[in-house]
């Protein structure tokens, strides 16, 4: 496996995609964006709907304006043996309580950066 491949495996690319909504550092997040997203990438959950390395930028820079201190983390496996690359996520309050879940369906495109996101909830986002 070439270092790039080993880069974009699937499992180090949802990590990265994780981090990025955690990272509140501007300048490291758009590192992670750039190395994690595809540079005409998609993101849509029922929220949420932005295109591009800057829309995403911009989109996560507001959500964590929105939910300061909130932070998300994956729960269970990355099943990496499946077309259809599903992953489970919580969202944590900033003291750590779980306040909702669900899971993201996502596309990566040849060089196995994220090229489609598409997020869903278990239940409504707090506060909506």
């Amino acid at each position: 496996m070439s270092s790039q491949a080993a880069t974009n495996d699937l499992a180090a690319v949802i990590n990265r995609y994780i981090a990025i909504w955690n990272e509140t550092d501007p300048v490291a997040r758009r590192t992670l964006i750039d190395a994690t997203w595809a540079k005409d990438a998609t993101y849509t959950d029922p929220l949420l709907n932005s295109a591009g390395r800057d829309g995403i930028d911009a989109m996560t820079a507001g959500f964590q304006q929105t939910y300061p201190g909130h932070t998300f983390e994956l729960t269970g496996d990355i099943p990496l043996d499946r077309a259809t690359h599903r992953f489970r996520w919580r969202l944590l309050s900033p003291t750590g309580e779980p306040l909702m879940t669900g899971e993201d369906a996502c596309e990566q495109d040849a060089g196995g950066l994220l090229q489609s996101m598409v997020g869903s909830f278990d239940q409504p986002v707090p506060g909506s």
